[in-house]
């Protein structure tokens, strides 16, 4: 396993494990790899349909010249983030270093000395561009489709992490209500489905005030959920972020394929779960104190020294190959699908089937209601199945075009 780049230069080059190149998490590259490819799909659909007449540019009325109070006060909220963050990192540099994203995505921060260059930048931009500026020209511009394409990912992005922590939040109230402050701003605890569900209705509403048929963006986001998924997934496999599998049973003897891909035990795992891996001192692992990778570091010489002591299924790499094929499956469709939102219902009942047989074998927490014994997932799957089939009957009934008299 990789769990950040140090490691992955010691097994090609034989260099040092956590050097600098340890700021690089592979979780935190792969989602950013899916958000680049999210927005090639999204780009690249938006001037399909542009180009095919079925979406159209929109004539606004645009200040020229304004520099309006909302932009003072972003710029200024960004320089006072930025004027927190990057000295304590600094400063810090170890703990950045160790995870990156409980420093950046948390309340850590020197808060006085960014308030006060936030401060220092509302003021200066205020007196040099705001007062300053000349009377504001109105011009009409014209605003194509696929020029809306980082603002949608970026809202996406937004309330897709927003719905992720609200929705672990529901799941671990109790947790919550003892620390919520260091829960909102945890580097971790995050759940797919409350980033899915939030993520769509903000989305829904910009492209509805935008001019762009829901329609036509649901049918793109059932592609691009699948392809950012894919991508994501790559990033908990290589990592071993503790979403794998149940204890794998023995390899068949029939099996043809790498052993790893029937069962792993995640070496130099994330979630630093499991049993030292070779060349451990064990008995001085288990007498020191402090967190478990300072542990790993003391007694191994690497942060991320553990193994999982039995081997389980990689569902994290199942899931990148049945997203893969969802997306695969869609791409080829999207061009002789003729009913616009078809491609959306199709995702709902590829996306709940997949993720309902997963879980059978992933480690989760099993809920009871109405006699069955399912993982929270497993029961939203069964909602995505009912909504993605009751969907596609409705359109069915429908002819190409429906969505231009709607």
């Amino acid at each position: 396993m990789y769990p950040d780049l140090s490691y992955l230069f010691n097994d090609l080059f034989g260099t040092q494990v956590d050097n600098w190149t340890s700021i690089f998490k592979s979780f935190g590259l792969m989602l950013a790899l899916a958000f680049v490819a999210c927005s090639w799909l999204l780009r690249s659909e938006l001037m399909r349909l542009e180009k095919d007449g079925l979406v159209k540019p929109l004539s606004v009325k645009k200040n020229a010249k304004a520099y309006t109070m909302s932009d003072l006060l972003l710029n200024a909220a960004v320089t006072m983030i930025a004027g927190a963050k990057i000295p304590y990192i600094f400063i810090h540099f170890a703990e950045f270093k160790a995870d990156p994203s409980s420093v950046i995505f948390s309340k850590l921060g020197l808060w006085p000395i960014g308030i006060l260059i936030g401060a220092l930048m509302g003021a200066y931009l205020y007196f040099t561009k705001y007062k300053k500026q000349v009377e504001a020209v109105e011009e009409i511009v014209v605003v194509h489709p696929h020029e809306k394409t980082m603002d949608i990912i970026f809202l996406a992005a937004i309330s897709g992490v927003l719905g992720s922590r609200l929705f672990s939040i529901f799941e671990n109230m109790e947790t919550f209500l003892r620390d919520p402050i260091g829960t909102l701003f945890a580097g971790s605890g995050l759940t797919i489905y409350g980033g899915l569900i939030l993520a769509f209705i903000s989305v829904y509403w910009y492209v509805k005030k935008a001019g762009i048929r829901p329609i036509y963006m649901m049918d793109i986001a059932a592609m691009g959920i699948l392809l950012g998924y894919a991508i994501g997934r790559i990033g908990c496999q290589i990592s071993g972020d503790g979403d794998w599998g149940i204890v794998a049973a023995p390899q068949p003897s029939w099996w043809f394929l790498p052993d790893w891909i029937w069962s792993y035990n995640f070496p130099h795992n994330v979630a630093s779960e499991g049993v030292p891996m070779g060349g451990c001192d064990v008995s001085q692992l288990s007498s020191l104190k402090g967190s478990v990778e300072d542990k790993c570091e003391a007694a191994c010489g690497m942060r991320y020294c553990l193994e999982l002591p039995e081997k389980v299924y990689p569902t994290s790499f199942y899931e990148t190959i049945l997203s893969l094929t969802g997306f695969g499956l869609l791409w080829i469709l999207r061009k002789r699908v003729k009913i616009a939102g078809q491609l959306f219902f199709l995702y709902m009942i590829y996306n709940g089937v997949e993720r309902f047989f997963i879980e059978t074998i992933r480690v989760n927490e099993k809920y009871n209601y109405f006699g069955a014994n399912w993982s929270q997932a497993q029961y939203i799957s069964i909602g995505f199945v009912i909504v993605g089939i009751l969907g596609a009957l409705y359109l069915s009934r429908k002819k190409p075009g429906w969505e231009q008299q709607a």
